[in-house]
């Protein structure tokens, strides 16, 4: 089934470079080294659990700044 050329949807717009920003929260936690010690411990929680959960702020992060540059582009 084709569209006629009229009723063409329009061009993704989605092909920002601030997309890359996305590559961070996803490589990063795949470098054991950065998380493969038991010392230093945050309220007594060991290296590991407490850096899972900076993972997840980073994540949020920079989800969120690539959906707020990506609404400020569309003019949304």
């Amino acid at each position: 089934m084709t569209t006629p050329p009229g009723d063409q949807p329009p061009a993704r717009s989605d092909h920002s470079p601030w997309n890359w920003l996305l590559l961070v929260p996803i490589v990063i936690p795949l470098i054991p080294a950065l998380y493969n010690a038991d010392e230093p411990r945050l309220f007594g929680f060991p290296l590991f659990y407490w850096l899972q959960l900076a993972f997840i702020i980073l994540g949020v992060t920079a989800t969120t700044i690539v959906y707020q540059v990506g609404k400020r582009r569309n003019g949304r």
